[in-house]
């Protein structure tokens, strides 16, 4: 059962680190459908993970600017998944302190996983390619109806479950589901629907799935564990400082073992080995799906990251700006999520007459065209639902 924890109060810091990585995934998104050179296929599983070819073949040279464009967004994924679980961790204490049932609890996680995955379904038909394409919303949208039953674990338990499959996944998908020996097939057709959408990437009859759903489980399962440990923090500069250090402690040994295990180049890579000594290679690492370096690097940084919003919280005299963007885009994240994809997918279409028929400088500025246009739509969004706290717009 969930531990009894202590009153809260929503933070800033947690908006911030969640409305920063919205500015980096509209980057991504931008060169997506924008960015004729890019090259996405961080994976030993998936020679051409999407319609449409931007796959890279091992051995074959990558690109520095098109990388790292590449390589800074993907802090996002990890993020999105780790700070749900811990923002749906505060927000049940809240509700339940409000009286709320466990079954009202569950009923309320599963419409907003029922949101999610309905507009992750949207997004699917928007893109007209006759297939089911499957993304972060679907780890989002599905880790949320597990967590249905998982949240009743002890938080020790979480944590360990978490843990343990971003450190022993590759194990499990290496004995049941091994990399094709020719990665220029691309699709991996043999793999049931059903792995696909839990262990493996894979292009299906009719599904595409870059997130198969256990990996980023994990994650919010992690997340919702230091939701946990949030609470039961007193709401002082003693409790926020804890928490920093607790924060750094993990973001720090996190980095320093991704190091290591890089470095020795065999388990933990999820089979996408370094070419050579070089940067590029040393950050090029399995996302699809997750391996351990790639969790490792993106958490550690991830937890770096909160210990400086945080810290920088806790020295304001005053509460956080109302109007700074990363806290605009953080508290209106699916919104921001879905009107993003639309404006970035209609520009490219009005622009260029295409997808991907431009080059990297144009993507970085679609990207910033975006996020000016967002910001005062995401004012009004955030006002509306807090005219209407109880209605259909809690979910989105």
């Amino acid at each position: 059962m969930e531990e009894p924890q202590k009153e809260m109060r929503r933070l800033a810091a947690i908006d911030w680190m969640r409305g920063f990585v919205m500015v980096l995934m509209a980057v991504d998104h931008a060169s997506q459908m924008w960015n004729r050179g890019r090259v996405a296929s961080d994976s030993a599983y998936l020679a051409n993970m999407f319609v449409g070819g931007d796959y890279w073949i091992p051995g074959t040279d990558l690109d520095a600017a098109q990388f790292f464009t590449r390589w800074i967004t993907h802090l996002c994924a990890p993020t999105f998944l780790f700070l749900s679980g811990t923002s749906l961790a505060m927000s049940f204490e809240k509700r339940r302190a409000k009286g709320m049932a466990e079954g009202e609890l569950d009923r309320h996680l599963l419409i907003r996983a029922g949101v999610v995955l309905a507009c992750e379904g949207i997004l699917s038909l928007l893109a007209g390619t006759g297939m089911l394409m499957l993304q972060v919303l679907f780890a989002i949208g599905a880790s949320m109806i597990a967590m249905v039953a998982l949240r009743r674990l002890p938080t020790g338990l979480l944590v360990a479950l978490g843990l343990g499959w971003l450190a022993g996944s590759e194990l499990v998908l290496m004995r049941f589901f091994p990399i094709p020996a020719d990665l220029s097939t691309g699709a991996i057709d043999h793999f049931s629907t059903i792995a696909t959408l839990l262990f493996v990437p894979g292009n299906g009859s009719f599904v595409v799935n870059s997130y198969p759903m256990t990996h980023w489980l994990a994650m919010m399962l992690l997340g919702w564990a230091f939701g946990r440990y949030l609470l039961a923090q007193p709401a002082n500069d003693h409790g926020r400082q804890e928490t920093e250090k607790l924060l750094l402690l993990c973001g720090c040994s996190a980095l320093l073992l991704w190091s290591f295990l890089r470095s020795q180049n065999g388990y933990g890579n999820m089979g996408l080995l370094r070419d050579d000594a070089s940067v590029v290679q040393f950050l090029h690492m399995s996302k699809y799906p997750p391996a351990l370096v790639y969790s490792l690097m993106e958490l550690g940084l991830m937890a770096l990251g909160l210990v400086f919003c945080l810290r920088t919280e806790r020295r304001l005299e005053k509460p956080a700006s109302p109007w700074n963007p990363l806290l605009v885009f953080g508290q209106t994240a699916l919104f921001f999520y879905m009107l993003h994809f639309v404006l970035l997918g209609v520009g490219a279409m009005a622009i260029t007459g295409g997808m991907m028929l431009r080059g990297l400088e144009e993507a970085w500025i679609a990207a910033g065209l975006v996020l000016v246009v967002l910001y005062p739509i995401c004012l009004w969004f955030r006002a509306l639902k807090r005219r209407h706290p109880d209605g259909f717009l809690q979910y989105i």
